[in-house]
């Protein structure tokens, strides 16, 4: 099993109106005193997870490409410490292509950074000031195309479905940045559809009619062009809204939808450990402020572990199995649950979906088709 380390950076220079992140607005970041504690947290995982290879770690945030390069060569180094590493272990590090982020890039390579997650958003102007972003879409381009000149491999994230896309507008946004990912050979894409989250300020202008998203028919419309479009680029779907040319693959979230261990590091950040034959679900303090406080008493910032329920872990690794072009091994299934799945896996549900065209079903597999990849969510309602 594939043990990865996620490390969460809580701070934003702004909160983009559809993000429910964990991730905050601050002027006054103690950034030594952030380096001390992921140490220390770092310390209390290693103590627990002893014998572990670790295999990838993730920066992610908030916005972690406004951490010091120094902490996360600092963090790098004590990983390495405290754990045993995979001689080819991957390590992610998430960005926005402001001019400030991009010129940090040559310092964050050298601190042990090998691949890089752009939030690039959308190459229109429009549209990055309604999502609310702070770069253009030049600064966008520069910044793929001067991590492409850096790291060996480089990702960037787009938002589709937006207010009032079009089919067209939509293929022509896509056709240029797959040029863009194209001129690097490991070319890695995100491309997730807008939605709208409770408790962010999209909700509520959405809610007071402030934007209309697009029809549902439109928006599957514009999923499956971008499946097209992206298959014959050579960079086909692994996962519902992740495509990359074959071997680039982010390992580190192929951990979570494969049901891998992970600890999170961090304020708020979420884990799954296996400890004997329990698997615990893990997550920290929140706010930032709290988080800081408890590693300093205690040595970490978590909350009590939830020990995960034998039906909860094969929900778990079913949702998470069918997000995946690869689908869900049969045996997973059966690991998580710990013993046969006969009495809750519904041969009558699975064969209905099969026969809509909507799962594939082998002996070792179940996998959704493109056409069930419209509708996941509710077919993970309906299957459990």
């Amino acid at each position: 099993m594939a043990f990865g380390i996620y490390i969460h950076w809580p701070f934003c220079k702004s909160k983009c109106p559809y993000c429910d992140f964990n991730s905050h607005v601050s002027d006054r970041i103690d950034h030594n005193q952030w380096k001390s504690s992921y140490l220390k947290e770092i310390d209390y995982w290693a103590s627990l997870t002893q014998g572990r290879v670790v295999d990838t770690v993730f920066f992610g945030g908030g916005t972690p490409s406004l951490m010091k390069a120094e902490t996360v060569a600092d963090i790098l180094a004590h990983i390495q410490k405290r754990w045993r590493v995979a001689n080819n272990w991957e390590v992610t590090l998430e960005a926005n292509p402001t001019s400030f982020e991009t010129s940090k890039f040559h310092d964050f390579y050298a601190a042990g950074v090998q691949r890089v997650s752009i939030g690039v958003q959308s190459l229109y102007e429009a549209d990055l000031k309604f999502l609310g972003r702070e770069h253009s879409p030049e600064q966008a381009r520069f910044a793929v195309t001067q991590a492409q000149k850096i790291f060996s491999r480089v990702s960037f994230d787009l938002i589709y479905a937006r207010p009032q896309q079009t089919l067209q507008s939509w293929k022509e946004e896509l056709s240029e940045a797959i040029q863009i990912s194209k001129s690097h050979i490991n070319g890695h894409m995100s491309l997730y559809q807008l939605t709208i989250e409770r408790g962010t300020p999209f909700f509520t202008r959405h809610a007071r009619a402030d934007f209309e998203m697009p029809e549902q028919d439109l928006a599957a419309d514009l999923f499956d062009m971008t499946g097209d479009m992206m298959g014959a680029a050579g960079m086909p779907a692994y996962e519902i809204s992740n495509h990359a040319v074959p071997g680039q693959e982010s390992r580190h979230n192929l951990g979570y939808w494969r049901y891998d261990d992970y600890v999170g590091i961090g304020p708020g950040a979420h884990g799954r450990l296996t400890q004997g034959s329990n698997k615990f679900a893990t997550r920290g303090h929140r706010a930032p402020d709290v988080w800081l406080n408890k590693v300093q008493e205690f040595g970490h910032g978590m909350h009590p572990f939830d020990m995960v329920s034998p039906l909860a872990r094969y929900q778990e690794a079913l949702m998470m199995g069918l997000r995946l072009s690869e689908g869900v091994p049969v045996e997973r299934l059966i690991q998580a649950y710990g013993a046969s799945i006969d009495d809750i896996l519904s041969k009558d549900k699975i064969a209905s979906l099969v026969k809509e065209g909507i799962l594939e079903e082998s002996q070792t597999h179940l996998k959704t088709t493109q056409s069930g990849f419209r509708c996941l969510n509710a077919i993970l309602r309906y299957i459990m």
